[in-house]
């Protein structure tokens, strides 16, 4: 009789910590990048990507995250997020949503008035699909000219100090909001003379410059993770 008691205890104490495992990977809440070719992470394996290397090293440390899709796409503007993005808001229903993007409306020659108003668009339709509104991290947009081929994109102008100004249009919309705001853009100027942190095609980051964005992203997705259990 007491070894069916011992077998009923241990029985117990296996399907609770099954239970528990399967409540936990459950409630792991899906997380949607949304952006363009800094997102999707232009030439590099998915694997490499800043947003899977999230996911990676939250696993490694035991707390879920689920990133079930990147939209992202190289050349997509601001136009482009709201056409071919955020449609996934609705069928993926994401708990947090990361948003860089406005590379490719600068480099088009579009204004900061144009950027703005597009950019206030794509948030609101996020907040008003996350049962978190706050659940959105913003990130600044790189300075590409320091790039070996960022020059060809210039058009003459003074790119690290328009993107300077359009990074502060994205910091005032989180802070009137209330949202994490990741500034990966000093971190991106080290790509000038540290050739390993730039792409074989000598514009996009490289793997290890995105690992430090990741790196930077980490510690603002963990405290919006550790808010489901």
């Amino acid at each position: 009789m007491k070894w069916k008691c011992w077998v009923f205890f241990f029985g117990l104490i296996y399907f609770n910590g099954m239970a528990m495992l399967w409540s936990q990977a459950s409630k792991a809440p899906v997380f949607l990048p949304l952006g363009d070719s800094y997102t999707i992470c232009e030439g590099l394996k998915e694997a490499e990507r800043w947003p899977n290397l999230l996911e990676a090293r939250f696993k490694q440390k035991n707390i879920p995250l689920a990133l079930t899709e990147n939209p992202s796409r190289t050349g997509y503007t601001t136009q482009d997020l709201i056409q071919h993005e955020l449609p996934y808001l609705k069928s993926l229903h994401p708990d947090i949503v990361t948003i860089l993007i406005g590379v490719n409306d600068y480099v088009r020659g579009y204004d900061t008035g144009y950027f703005h108003t597009k950019l206030i668009y794509i948030i609101d339709q996020v907040e008003k699909e996350l049962k978190n509104p706050d659940h959105i991290i913003l990130l600044s947009i790189p300075d590409y000219s320091v790039t070996p081929k960022g020059a060809y994109y210039a058009n003459g102008r003074d790119v690290n100090g328009d993107l300077k100004i359009w990074n502060a249009i994205i910091q005032l919309e989180a802070k009137k909001r209330k949202l994490p705001f990741v500034d990966i853009f000093p971190l991106t100027l080290e790509m000038k003379d540290h050739p390993e942190l730039v792409s074989k095609d000598g514009l996009h980051p490289s793997a290890k410059e995105v690992d430090l964005w990741s790196k930077l992203i980490e510690p603002e997705m963990e405290k919006l993770i550790k808010t489901y259990y």
